[in-house]
């Protein structure tokens, strides 16, 4: 059942990432969104997919635009993706690359520093 959950998962996440990309026409989705993960529960009703927005003019409005867009992207999911049931999306920020971009930073200005000792 696992690998089953995790196929749909992935499968999930290409897609939308595809909808989202190409199908959304929407003047409060800015910036770039890329689908980071997609993880659908077991009983295949809901499904959380984490975005990261890159150079949005405002996240919140896009992270807004995409909760309010989420019918019309399920009704595209449904078209793609052959389920009994398509799970409702709930949308969320993963800003995982954001933090591991800031680590990255801290840790080149610490290794100069640690270089001259």
């Amino acid at each position: 059942m696992e690998r089953r959950i995790d196929r749909v998962n992935e499968e999930f996440r290409r897609e939308l990432s595809y909808i989202i990309d190409q199908k959304l026409k929407n003047s409060n989705i800015t910036g770039m969104i890329s689908v980071t993960k997609v993880k659908v529960t077991t009983d295949l009703k809901y499904a959380k997919v984490y975005v990261s927005i890159y150079n949005a003019k405002n996240i919140k409005d896009t992270l807004a635009g995409l909760k309010k867009a989420s019918g019309f992207i399920r009704t595209e999911l449904a078209k793609k993706i052959n389920l009994r049931n398509t799970p409702e999306l709930i949308f969320e920020l993963d800003d995982s690359l954001e933090y591991g971009a800031r680590i990255d930073s801290i840790l080149k200005e610490i290794m100069p520093k640690k270089e001259e000792d």
